[in-house]
């Protein structure tokens, strides 16, 4: 099968959107972008497609491997089995969904992927923050499963390229909302925004690349409200531009907190919740959601967890 990635491809329909969507927000929203802001975007984009292209080489090795272990074989000529496309596409996606809430209910996970979250505006250009760390964590991990299936890793990976490609048109806030039909399947961004949000009522929620129904098949889904303006970034913003703050500040405090804690606590600064704390000093945003409702007498169904997914978005310090 010849070499494909669709984001190559779409990067120039990306460049025509972000400019579009400046000169609407010149007009309607002029809040919406922020100069330093944008060219950091810009640089989280140039800097993750390197570390890509340096680092990636280690997730398509041990996704090979594993592949010599599928217990479902496509045949030598895998591309041309047209009914793996779609459902590979949907696997993958459930797969993003489960990648992308440990990415932000587990600290080492939350370190990498933080830097998404980190701009305090949204638009366009902040699809474009993606990690430059990714390749640190265990997130490969969670393709091993599509790989023994018999989903060869290069389909995984156009896969995931078109599932990136879809993300990029819901980071912004020109589009209120779709159709009730498109709301109740698709991530939109209307979910979307509601996913970078920092209100207390938002924390945890719509972790969905392509399909919001993961969200409301794992009790994770909140709609957007009308009468609640949302606040961007992180629950203890950056306060700052510089680039490589931004990308490394979240390993920095993990690294820090793991060398002064007592023994007994050091894993549980790498594996728990961003905010957890062994002495209670920190508020995970299971904490920040408790209190607003009790300050508020708003309910809201709690973000779902198990025994291994207990982890909220964003604590006061870790998440900053």
């Amino acid at each position: 099968m010849p070499e494909f990635n669709p984001t190559q491809y779409a990067v120039p329909l990306f460049v025509v959107a972000v400019l579009a969507e400046m000169i609407w927000a010149k007009l309607r929203a002029p809040e919406a972008y922020e100069p330093k802001d944008t060219l950091v975007s810009l640089s989280f984009g140039l800097g993750s497609t390197v570390a890509g292209a340096l680092l990636g080489g280690f997730a398509i090795t041990l996704m090979l491997l594993a592949y010599d272990w599928r217990v479902v074989d496509f045949g030598p000529e895998w591309w041309t089995v047209w009914w793996a496309w779609p459902l590979c596409f949907v696997l993958d996606d459930l797969k993003y969904y489960w990648v992308h809430r440990a990415g932000h209910r587990i600290r080492w996970m939350w370190a990498s992927h933080v830097n998404h979250h980190s701009s305090q505006h949204y638009n366009l250009s902040t699809a474009l923050r993606q990690s430059w760390t990714g390749a640190f964590t265990f997130g490969v991990l969670f393709g091993i499963p599509l790989v023994l299936l018999g989903f060869h890793p290069v389909m995984i990976a156009i896969c995931g390229g078109f599932n990136l490609i879809y993300q990029f048109w819901i980071h912004t806030e020109a589009i209120k909302r779709m159709p009730a039909w498109f709301e109740a399947v698709m991530n939109t961004p209307s979910h979307h925004r509601v996913h970078h949000a920092t209100n207390p009522r938002y924390l945890d929620t719509n972790y969905a690349g392509v399909f919001i129904i993961w969200d409301k098949l794992f009790g994770t889904f909140t709609p957007e409200v009308d009468d609640e303006p949302i606040r961007y970034g992180i629950v203890k913003q950056l306060g700052s531009f510089n680039l490589l703050w931004s990308v490394f500040h979240e390993w920095i405090g993990m690294i820090a907190d793991i060398w002064h804690a007592p023994w007994k606590h050091k894993l549980s600064y790498l594996l728990r919740e961003p905010g957890w704390s062994h002495d209670c000093s920190r508020e995970t945003s299971d904490m920040i959601r408790a209190k607003w409702q009790v300050r508020t007498g708003i309910e809201v169904a709690p973000a779902a967890t198990s025994v291994a997914d207990r982890n909220p978005i964003a604590g006061s310090q870790e998440a900053a």
